[in-house]
């Protein structure tokens, strides 16, 4: 649900009751990912998707019942037939989809989770979705220090998903957990889906250059939260870059080592100035940042890993560099450097492999195996 946090937060400040339907796990080409969401009103407003449309008027319809009885359920897509009005995803992947009725006054922690999410706070909202019914839907908030908010009808069972909550907050991740549901490794099994709600990833631009102009926008454009930091204060002007989150005047380095950085931030280094680029990705390729990358051509990408050499960097740190910037796509302008700088960040944290679909015959997502179809008929109690 924090994937449609905004207009649920603004849903309950009113005091309207909705049901959400959240994708649980996926399989194949599904078109969108667990956490995915789409959430229903007593006056039948709808926001948000599961499917991208493939499935969408069958899950409104479930959120409408679901409304009504109160009851949970757990419903399973798997691939269109050839029959036209059959429901099923036209991408042959597969989804499970689990729709709970939210009252957000008498269920406080959800409520938080929404207004911490909209306020830009980390926190992970972990709920069951499998299991014995009487669990069915009863969530937690959890923060990253650990503490949390609500139950699960057990206090066993609810520091055993906080902790399991807590380290998928921390990596970032919305994804299922297995547990008993009297919070041990064994006995009668409950999934819990947790959602992690983290700040937008980072994009840090060093250099204050035309190409970082066409960078800051794309960097945009995938969400992240993109600085700009030179050293020289005649370049680094918002005036000169309206599209970025933070102009910064330091030297990079330096800035560098105040900022907070994490396992989702991106350094790209387009300077091309050595009395830069060396301090600045002595310290980049030493921290837990996600992506490092810096411009240049081939001899200037050798030239500097040489001098790198020098401060001491071990071949597997410099093995992290990706230099020259980017895929090759044989772009010219800024924009179009800018869009192989993007699509390397995008293959590199996604684990793919740069190379076209086209003719390919590895997966196109990598995500969780398809999940397995009901035995009979396509929705199932979610015990």
């Amino acid at each position: 649900m924090l994937d449609i946090a905004g207009e649920l937060h603004r849903w309950a400040g009113q005091g309207r009751a909705f049901a959400v339907a959240t994708v649980v796990t996926v399989g194949g080409s599904a078109p969108r990912q667990p956490g995915a969401a789409l959430a229903v009103d007593a006056g039948g407003t709808a926001v948000g998707s599961v499917s991208g449309g493939c499935v969408e008027g069958a899950v409104y319809e479930v959120c409408r019942e679901v409304l009504e009885s109160g009851e949970p359920v757990l419903q399973h897509f798997g691939p269109a037939d050839d029959d036209a009005f059959a429901v099923g995803l036209t991408c042959g992947g597969a989804i499970d989809v689990f729709v709970q009725r939210i009252a957000p006054r008498a269920e406080p922690h959800y409520a938080a989770a929404l207004a911490g999410a909209v306020a830009g706070d980390a926190v992970a909202v972990a709920r069951i979705v499998r299991g014995p019914a009487a669990l069915l839907g009863r969530g937690l908030l959890v923060r990253p220090g650990g503490a949390y908010e609500g139950t699960l009808g057990d206090p066993f069972l609810d520091r055993t998903a906080a902790a399991e909550a807590r380290a998928l907050l921390t990596a970032g991740r919305t994804a299922t957990a297995h547990i008993g549901a009297d919070g041990s490794r064994c006995g009668e099994p409950v999934t819990l889906l947790v959602e992690a709600g983290v700040p937008p990833p980072r994009m840090l631009v060093f250099g204050a250059v035309d190409f970082a102009a066409a960078l800051v926008r794309a960097g945009r454009f995938l969400g992240y939260t993109v600085t700009v930091c030179d050293a020289r204060p005649v370049f680094a002007t918002a005036r000169r870059f309206p599209d970025a989150d933070e102009v910064v005047v330091d030297w990079p380095h330096r800035y560098l080592e105040r900022t907070p950085v994490d396992g989702r931030t991106a350094v790209c280094v387009l300077t091309h100035d050595d009395r830069f680029d060396v301090p600045l990705l002595e310290r980049s390729l030493r921290m837990p940042v996600g992506y490092v990358g810096a411009m240049g051509s081939r001899r200037t990408h050798e030239q500097r890993l040489e001098r790198l050499r020098a401060t001491g960097l071990a071949e597997g740190e410099l093995a992290r560099l990706h230099s020259p910037i980017g895929l090759d796509l044989g772009a010219r302008t800024p924009e179009e450097t800018a869009l192989s700088i993007a699509a390397e960040i995008v293959a590199h944290r996604r684990g793919g492999s740069g190379v076209p679909l086209t003719g390919g015959h590895t997966p196109i997502h990598r995500d969780e195996p398809a999940p397995a179809a009901p035995a009979a008929g396509v929705t199932t109690p979610a015990a």
